[in-house]
């Protein structure tokens, strides 16, 4: 057993060091002087170790005819994820728990057309979904951005709260129905502190998706609403000459730091959610 708890060791940290290296890279390279990185190796560490490409990053970068840096993308994205997240969350939740009652034959199908919708590429909806916003007025807009995500993160957030739902002992609800609680007060009374497991991997994992989104937001936005993630790879792509590497990786750091933040804030949530059977079915 010692031989086998030795092995079992080594293998996760090799994964953790294997996973974590391009991270370790990424923030070394950051902190280094173009002077340093020409010179020396990529696996080196810092001699003289300097924030100056993280705020060049944040607020001096040029990106296109712009040379504000990425702050004000790094604003729009807040603002486009937080109303997406909720608005998905809680109408993935409601029409989750809808389907999780209904006992007629065609709520089988409609959910069995909603779970279609995670199979779907979004490359294959694209087109319609550029016709059906531009048709709304909302075309290059947050508001429009907003709600392609609503829409896209709808079916896996059903998914999640529809399974979750369907576990809660039959009896609990016929005992509210019993007091008195109609549909929504079952559902905010009662099925809603049930399921703070799964609001927790629905929120995380949508945050993520949401956040790290390139090709919607390349697609939907403008240069006035477009998300960091686009803001970052315009900047990879705009610099002419020498690449200036300590630059890229402070804004691909600075991009990635909020979902980062998340994950060691809320990881612990995240696998009891998994744990409770958040994903289950």
């Amino acid at each position: 057993m010692r031989y086998q708890r030795l092995v079992l060791y080594l293998l996760l940290t090799s994964a953790t060091l294997a996973m974590a290296a391009p991270l370790l890279i990424m923030v070394s390279t950051s902190l280094k002087s173009m002077d340093e990185i020409r010179n020396g190796s990529l696996f080196a560490l810092p001699q003289a170790p300097t924030l100056a490409a993280w705020g060049k990053a944040w607020s001096g970068a040029c990106i296109g005819a712009s040379c504000e840096g990425i702050s004000g993308q790094f604003a729009n994205s807040f603002i486009i994820v937080l109303p997406a997240l909720f608005l998905s969350v809680g109408l993935g939740a409601l029409t989750g728990y809808a389907l999780s009652l209904w006992r007629v034959s065609y709520a089988n199908i409609l959910f069995g057309a909603i779970l279609i919708g995670l199979f779907i590429p979004p490359q294959v909806t694209l087109y319609p979904m550029i016709v059906m916003i531009r048709e709304l007025g909302l075309f290059g807009s947050v508001p429009g951005l907003v709600l392609v995500h609503v829409i896209w993160g709808l079916a896996f957030v059903t998914l999640l709260f529809r399974n979750f739902f369907q576990s809660v002992p039959q009896d609990l609800l016929k005992a509210a129905r019993i007091d008195g609680a109609g549909f929504l007060a079952v559902f905010w009374y009662v099925m809603l502190p049930l399921s703070l497991p799964v609001f927790a991997v629905a929120m995380i994992l949508q945050f993520t998706y949401i956040w790290n989104d390139f090709l919607l937001g390349l697609t939907f936005s403008s240069p006035e609403s477009q998300p960091v993630t686009v803001a970052l790879n315009n900047l990879v792509g705009s610099q002419f000459g020498e690449q200036e590497y300590n630059l890229n990786m402070a804004a691909t750091m600075l991009t990635a730091l909020p979902t980062v933040l998340v994950y060691l804030f809320s990881g612990r949530l995240f696998v009891r959610g998994i744990a409770a059977g958040a994903v289950k079915g």
